[in-house]
């Protein structure tokens, strides 16, 4: 027998047991869910959309930070870009196209070289954690070890590269100083250094693709390349979607290997839209237009993100 009254839950409204039909039980205050994302949104607010929209703003002005004046001058800023008789036109676009041509040469690469590996880390052999381990390594390492590692092994007279080919009676190659060479010594150390994350990322979305699908393969007489082709790539759909999204764009705000090794160079085929954008704002204090050259670079690398989504999204069949 009860001798007590049963203490009610904290803030619960029910009119029975629920799921019975009764009033639904209510275990929180109504503003918990937005207490609890509070913190991430003020975050999200003070470093993300605060600076985008402050961005905006500085790019309708001529914004020199080193000046008490910052003129209104609306899209102006926007209109010296797609104006040839700018003087900063050209430096713009053309860092625009060296660029384009470094996502065109290093994300086929990025994307494909580190499928391959995941899919032989992905069997069983023995050191596989090793190898994995071996392959993720340089991606912990920051740009300045990286870039002055590769300035050393890149150098025409001393360095280890153009040593070791000159054992086989191959003269030295201008890496730094000469085109195409200076294209593919950029591509070259970021691949190194970054394929490590893309092998990881597909290592994880092999690991979902059931096993059985493979074994069912197999016994009705399909090769390695058929089931890579017809489960693999299909079961990577998604990941391949991630990878390449995010492969072009880090690949677009490529900015440390150009301005550590090469300097922009030779002559200014490896300056970067980037580069551009820091010596418009940092060096010539025209912050104005650094930040709609910034604006154009996002607007470009969000078409291109959207495209590659509805070209490799999953098309259901009726």
């Amino acid at each position: 027998m009860s001798t007590g009254t049963a203490a009610p839950m904290a803030t619960t409204d029910t009119a029975g047991a629920s799921g019975t039909g009764g009033g639904k039980l209510r275990l929180h205050h109504p503003l918990t869910p937005y207490l609890l994302c509070a913190p991430y949104a003020l975050l999200l607010l003070t470093f993300v959309v605060g600076p985008a929209l402050f961005g905006v703003w500085i790019s309708l002005h001529d914004w020199d930070f080193m000046l008490p004046q910052k003129p209104f001058i609306g899209l102006q800023n926007y209109k010296d870009l797609f104006d040839p008789t700018s003087v900063i036109s050209r430096p713009f676009w053309h860092g625009m196209r060296a660029t384009g041509i470094f996502v065109v040469a290093s994300v086929p690469f990025l994307v494909m070289i580190p499928l391959a590996i995941a899919v032989l880390l992905n069997r069983q052999f023995p050191g596989r954690t090793f190898f994995r381990a071996v392959i993720f390594a340089p991606f912990v390492l920051g740009i300045a070890v990286v870039g002055v590692l590769f300035s050393y092994l890149l150098d025409t007279q001393f360095g280890l590269i153009n040593g070791f080919l000159g054992l086989f009676g191959i003269p030295n190659i201008g890496w730094i100083s000469t085109q195409p060479a200076a294209w593919v010594a950029l591509v070259g150390m970021t691949v190194w250094w970054t394929l490590g994350f893309n092998t990881v990322i597909y290592l994880a979305g092999l690991q979902e693709i059931p096993g059985e699908q493979y074994e069912a393969a197999a016994i009705d007489g399909a090769s390695s390349w058929r089931q890579f082709l017809h489960i693999t790539i299909p079961g990577l759909r998604t990941v391949l979607v991630f990878i390449i999204t995010t492969t072009v764009l880090a690949s677009a705000n490529m900015f440390g290997q150009s301005y550590l090794v090469t300097n922009g160079g030779p002559g200014d085929s490896t300056r970067t839209a980037i580069m551009v954008m820091t010596q418009e704002g940092l060096r010539n204090f025209k912050m104005g237009t650094a930040s709609a050259m910034s604006y154009v670079l996002a607007l470009t690398l969000a078409v291109i993100s959207i495209i590659n989504f509805f070209l490799l999204r999953e098309r259901r069949t009726k």
